[in-house]
């Protein structure tokens, strides 16, 4: 049995329309920072359909992309590191920083981070993790395993880097920034997530590739955005 709205999420509705209507993404936008009304700055986030079969390993979309404007929200990180990966990583602003004492904490249930990362002179240490991290592994396709860790770190702490990996349905989850965030900005970081997209886009898939999306904040309703507009905007880029 499906769950009844809350009154706030049935008020923010009526600001985005009872018809289904596609939006620019504009347009689209406006209406879902209408839509914020929550008490705090609600995250805007993106949802994409793509015409991908992720049972294909070449079909598997996975990757990072960095968002000119940032997402607004500033993560935990954690480096596995040695040498001068150390000071590179402590000098761009890691939370936490180690070597092989940093995986036995792990292994004993330590986790007080968002993202883990290492560089690849020690992924013999790191593989100890896999059974405990899962999907939080660190991996050279989702960007997390890397040389100029410093870099990365710098790129996670200023929140303009993030992850996009499709999931069983062939949708892809990505915050774009906060509902406090222009227009514009949001518009901007919307368009090089697209562009991401499309740049991933495997030669096996075949038909439509943007087959759908959906923007939304934290709390309110979704509004589905022009996907043809979207491809020649995301073009566009700079």
């Amino acid at each position: 049995m499906a769950k009844a709205k809350g009154k706030r999420y049935l008020e923010a509705a009526k600001t985005v329309g009872t018809e289904k209507e596609i939006k620019t993404s504009l347009e689209g936008l406006e209406l879902v920072k209408k839509a914020a009304t929550a008490k705090f700055d609600e995250t805007v986030d993106v949802a994409v359909k793509l015409g991908v079969d992720p049972r294909h390993g070449d079909q598997m979309i996975r990757g990072v992309c960095n968002l000119p404007y940032g997402t607004g929200k500033v993560r935990k990180v954690a480096v596995i590191t040695k040498d001068e990966g150390i000071a590179a990583a402590q000098e761009a602003g890691a939370d936490t920083v180690g070597g092989e004492e940093l995986v036995k904490q792990i292994q004993g249930g330590w986790m007080d981070f968002d993202i883990l990362l290492a560089t690849p002179n020690v992924m013999n240490l790191v593989g100890r993790l896999g059974s405990i991290l899962r999907a939080k592994m660190p991996s050279k396709k989702a960007g997390t395993v890397a040389e100029n860790i410093g870099d990365v770190v710098k790129q996670i702490k200023s929140a303009s880097r993030v992850e996009y990996r499709v999931e069983k349905a062939g949708i892809v989850h990505c915050p774009i920034g906060k509902a406090s965030f222009d227009v514009e900005k949001l518009n901007e970081n919307l368009l090089t997530l697209i562009a991401a997209l499309i740049k991933a886009k495997p030669a096996s898939a075949k038909g439509k590739y943007l087959v759908n999306v959906y923007v939304s904040s934290t709390m309110g309703p979704s509004v589905e955005l022009d996907t043809n507009e979207l491809a020649k905007d995301s073009k566009k880029l700079k």
